[in-house]
């Protein structure tokens, strides 16, 4: 039997043309065909999303002390714990290092592109083309989106499983905003639009990251193209006072705050499946304790999870989401 393969697409998103920051509408997406791939069988799908400062490529990566990609999931179809299935490992990255696979006028329509990439996996291959079919499953940004996009769109994603999500704005981004102003005090804005210009060039002679991720969550989540950075900051860059309205606008995309009008959508998952680390650094931990217990309250189904460790080097919670997700998969 002929062992897995990885295809290189070349996809052309329209909804990434003539996106705010001309990032390319053309993407490299890498689709991992099981081992014994028949064309004449059907398969179900997982979109695997990568974090912030990632793409779909990372995935396939060789380390010395992890699997890639491709040989877990080998191992696990080869030992019988999940079943074949095509995975497929979007690019959403922009040149601020992410776009929360949302639609923004900052950044570009990265939502509309993954409906886009969905259409196109299923002309292009055998796929079981349902919700019951397509999974969505990420780490961190890629965790966010995946629940978030299962959110809004349960007609075409019948199943997540977000591993460390951007969940409880309050806890997961505020505190940060300490080191975004005394970045600012170095720099001034010219140093902000610098960072912003050219983040490899900046972050190589030492840029603040949590400044470019705070800078880069502000334009998914308060574009306005009429500001100076193209987007709106909730806090005061001089003063530090807070800004209530920003924010809100900021609320508005966090799960915890969608929970209450999406309760249809989430409950119609034939599976959502969130876990965490203990000792996350980014305090996701309690927002996602705080996110499940919001689904009991709505007796929303669900599968919740912790673990021992932190936001990174979670790579073997894949074993845990791939074998729920093949588990529930439906034809």
């Amino acid at each position: 039997m002929p062992g897995s393969q990885i295809v290189i697409e070349n996809f052309h998103s329209i909804a990434l043309e003539h996106n705010p920051l001309n990032d390319p509408a053309a993407r490299r997406v890498p689709v991992y065909l099981p081992a014994g791939y028949d064309p004449q069988q059907r398969y179900p799908v997982i979109y695997l999303l990568a974090a912030f400062g990632s793409r779909g490529l990372k995935f396939l990566n060789d380390d010395l002390w992890e699997e890639n990609v491709q040989q877990r999931l080998d191992r696990l179809i080869a030992s019988g714990v999940i079943q074949p299935a095509i995975v497929v490992m979007p690019d959403a990255s922009t040149r601020y290092g992410g776009s929360q696979y949302l639609n923004s006028d900052a950044l570009g329509d990265y939502e509309d592109a993954m409906l886009e990439l969905v259409s196109f996996i299923d002309r292009k291959y055998p796929t079981l083309a349902a919700p019951g079919g397509r999974a969505l499953v990420g780490h961190s940004s890629g965790g966010y989106g995946a629940l978030r996009l299962a959110m809004r769109h349960p007609a075409t994603f019948g199943l997540v499983a977000a591993h460390s999500a951007d969940l409880n704005f309050e806890l997961a981004y505020r505190p940060d905003f300490g080191e975004l102003l005394r970045y600012y005090e170095k720099v001034g804005l010219d140093g902000l639009q610098a960072l912003l210009a050219d983040p490899g060039a900046a972050l190589r002679i030492g840029a603040s990251y949590t400044a470019l991720n705070l800078l880069t969550m502000s334009a998914a989540y308060a574009p306005n193209p009429s500001a100076p950075l193209g987007f709106d900051l909730p806090i005061d860059l001089h003063s530090g006072a807070w800004l209530p309205d920003t924010w809100q606008r900021w609320l508005a995309h966090d799960p915890l705050h969608m929970l209450a009008t999406h309760t249809d959508a989430l409950r119609s998952l034939q599976l959502l499946f969130i876990d965490c680390g203990r000792y996350d650094e980014y305090n996701l931990l309690y927002g996602a304790r705080l996110f499940a217990e919001q689904l009991r309250q709505h007796n929303i189904t669900f599968h919740y999870e912790e673990y021992e460790g932190g936001h990174r080097h979670m790579k073997h919670r894949y074993d845990t989401s791939f074998a729920a997700v093949s588990a529930a998969f439906r034809s």
